[in-house]
C-alpha cells in the first residue's frame, strides 16, 4: 500500500468480504476459498486507487497512456489499472552547473561553475514535452553559460557576475518556458583562472595601489607646504611669534634628562639683532647716497 488511506480501504474491504463470504465458505469450502482469493486481489486493486499528494506535489494522471488531468495536492482517486499517476515536485529546485572550460572574448581560458534555481510551472508539459526535465535544463544551462561567457571579456566576467547570471537566465528561460519550467535564478559560483594570469593580476593590483599611495603622499606634501608657507607669513607679520614658536619647540622636546638643549645665542639677543637691522639699514642708506 502506497499510503495509509489505501491500507484502511484494503482492510475495510477484507472485513466486508469476510462477513459476506463466511456463509458461502461454510456451505462450500472450495467455492468460498476461490471467492476469498478473488476478493483479496480485488481489494488490493481497489485500494490502490486512493492517492495522496503532499502539499508541494501534484499528480499528473494518464488514462490508458493519454494525459487526462492534474490532481492534488491532498487525497484523490484514480481508476486502478486504467489510470496511472506521476507525482511532480512543485518546489524550487536547486541544481549545480558543473565546471565548464570556456574561452572569453579576449582569448583567456577560464573554468566556471554555477548553480541554477528553477521550479515546475506546468507539470503536464514537464512530463509530456521533455523526457527528463532535470537533465534537460542542466544541459541547457551548461551550453548557455558557455555561449554567454564566450561573448564577454575577462574584466567583464570578474566585475559583472550578476548581470552575466541574468543573461544566462534569460537565455535558458526563453527556450525552456515551453517545457513547463520557470527559471528563478542562475548564479556564478567560482571562476578559476590560470596561475600565471593570477600572478599578473596581483602585480597589476599592487602597482595600482602603489600609484594611489604615491599620489596621496604627493597631495599631502603639497597641502603641507601650502600650510607651512601660510604659517611663515603669519609669523612674519606678528612680532615675537618666532620666539613663541621656538619656546614651544623646546618645550616639546620633553623634560627628560636625556634631552639637553643648548642655545648658542639667547632669544633676547636674537630679538635685539632683529630690531637693530632696520636701524643699520637706515644709517647705511645716507652714507651710500653721499658716496
Amino acid at each position: 500500500m502506497n499510503n495509509p488511506i489505501s491500507g484502511i480501504i484494503f482492510f475495510s474491504l477484507l472485513i466486508i468480504g469476510f462477513l459476506v463470504g463466511a456463509p458461502i465458505f461454510m456451505a462450500s469450502p472450495v467455492l468460498g476459498s476461490i471467492l476469498g482469493m478473488v476478493w483479496f486481489f480485488a481489494s488490493m486493486i481497489i485500494a490502490s486507487g486512493a492517492q495522496i499528494a503532499e502539499q508541494w506535489e501534484k499528480g499528473v494522471v494518464f488514462q490508458l497512456g493519454k494525459f487526462n488531468r492534474i490532481s492534488g495536492p491532498g487525497l484523490f482517486f484514480i481508476i486502478p489499472v486504467i489510470e496511472e499517476v506521476r507525482k511532480i515536485d512543485m518546489r524550487v529546485l536547486t541544481m549545480d552547473i558543473p565546471a565548464q572550460q570556456v574561452i572569453t572574448k579576449d582569448n583567456v581560458p577560464v573554468k566556471i561553475n554555477g548553480v541554477i534555481f528553477f521550479k515546475v510551472d506546468d507539470p503536464g508539459n514537464a512530463i509530456i514535452k521533455v523526457q527528463d526535465y532535470r537533465y534537460a535544463i542542466s544541459q541547457y544551462a551548461q551550453t548557455s553559460l558557455r555561449d554567454v561567457i564566450g561573448q564577454i571579456t575577462l574584466d567583464q566576467l570578474l566585475t559583472e557576475r550578476e548581470e552575466i547570471g541574468k543573461k544566462i537566465e534569460a537565455t535558458v528561460e526563453k527556450d525552456t518556458k515551453d517545457w513547463g519550467l520557470e527559471v528563478t535564478g542562475i548564479r556564478i559560483q567560482d571562476i578559476d583562472m590560470p596561475e600565471e594570469l593570477k600572478k599578473m593580476m596581483s602585480r597589476q593590483a599592487s602597482a595600482e595601489r602603489e600609484k594611489r599611495a604615491t599620489i596621496t603622499k604627493a597631495e599631502g606634501d603639497k597641502e603641507a607646504a601650502a600650510n607651512l608657507a601660510l604659517a611663515a607669513k603669519t609669523m612674519a607679520e606678528s612680532p615675537g611669534a618666532m620666539q613663541l614658536r621656538t619656546l614651544q619647540t623646546i618645550d616639546g622636546l620633553g623634560p627628560t634628562a636625556s634631552n639637553t638643549v643648548v642655545l648658542a645665542v639667547p632669544v633676547n639677543v636674537m630679538d635685539a639683532l632683529s630690531q637693530l637691522t632696520p636701524i643699520l639699514k637706515a644709517k647705511n642708506g645716507p652714507i651710500q647716497d653721499q658716496a
